[in-house]
């Protein structure tokens, strides 16, 4: 009976796709694991003496003009140290005052420092003998403290911490005030207007603190110097931290992506004798190495890599003698 070389060929040459494909399988399955760091945060800390947000509403005119301001406002992101000593804080406003700079803060001590470190960050706000002014009232101070401090402590394998010292009196609106430690002191001056005044406000989380002294809504009616009203918030004494967080050394596996199986074609024939028991022979070392063979640490490979990788060799191997075999019967 004449053979058929054509076919052979085919066979042979589909047997060699094969053993190249799961040599190929074997190569991405023993690569090995790769390490990343994950993003480390270097801390923040911040402080300042004062912040203001205000609209200021003109007479003469029906429109509103926004007043933000800070003092001694220090923020450190990422490592060293700053401070802030400046005492008073002025402003002006087109239409206020004719354009005249009026003050807003003074104070016989107003410090702020930020400080952040490997181990820690910390903020801390020093006040002595503080009077706060809004527009439209220059002889009236819309508060006055002896002494305030607020302090955010976040350190490294610590819970953080947020402190600001209770005070029992201060004066709104030239009246001397008794501050309610159980919620918030209100105070109406007919002609003038009000103000709701928090005391020590602090929020604490795993990582960060924040802290603020006093904190004032303000609602006031000068009816002078062209200012019709004042509304907003001011806050005395803030600090905030953030604790630094060191790298942290993650491994991750890199999975080879599965391929894509073909559906096999039928072919004339049964496979050759040879190819077939090569085949049985090699899943018997196979499954035999893998029940003896210990697992290793996760790190990307395991010990069935080496002889996977020569069972792949091996049917390499075999798949090019059959295919020189082929071609010599044809």
């Amino acid at each position: 009976m004449a053979s058929n070389p054509r076919g052979s060929s085919t066979t042979v040459s589909k047997a060699v796709f094969t053993v190249l494909t799961a040599t190929a399988l074997l190569a991405a399955a023993a690569a090995p694991a790769s390490a990343t760091d994950s993003g480390a945060d270097p801390g923040r800390a911040s402080a300042s003496v004062l912040r203001a947000a205000l609209d200021v509403g003109l007479l003469n005119k029906t429109v509103h003009v926004p007043l933000s301001l800070t003092l001694n406002e220090v923020t450190v992101p990422d490592g060293g140290r700053e401070k802030a000593d400046r005492t008073a804080l002025t402003a002006h406003l087109d239409g206020v005052d004719k354009g005249r700079p009026f003050s807003v803060l003074r104070a016989d001590v107003a410090r702020t420092t930020a400080t952040v470190d490997k181990k820690s960050a910390e903020a801390e706000v020093e006040l002595l003998k503080t009077r706060v002014h809004v527009p439209g009232l220059p002889l009236l101070s819309l508060i006055e403290v002896d002494a305030v401090t607020a302090r955010a402590h976040c350190a490294v394998g610590e819970r953080p911490v947020a402190e600001a010292n209770p005070l029992t009196t201060v004066k709104l609106l030239g009246r001397r005030t008794t501050l309610s430690s159980s919620g918030p002191t209100h105070l109406k001056v007919p002609g003038v207007g009000e103000v709701k005044l928090e005391l020590a406000r602090t929020e604490t989380t795993s990582r960060t603190a924040a802290a603020s002294a006093l904190d004032l809504s303000v609602s006031v009616n000068p009816l002078n110097l062209n200012v019709a009203e004042v509304e907003g918030r001011v806050t005395l004494a803030e600090a905030s931290c953030r604790t630094p967080r060191a790298a942290k050394e993650v491994t991750t596996e890199e999975k080879p992506e599965k391929p894509q199986k073909q559906a096999p074609e039928q072919e004339k024939g049964a496979a050759p004798q040879t190819e077939r028991r090569a085949t049985e022979q090699t899943s018997a070392e196979e499954r035999k190495d893998e029940e003896e063979s210990p697992r290793l640490a996760a790190t990307g490979g395991d010990s069935r890599t080496p002889y996977l990788l020569g069972s792949g060799a091996a049917l390499f191997a075999i798949g090019g003698t059959l295919l020189l075999a082929r071609r010599r019967r044809a």
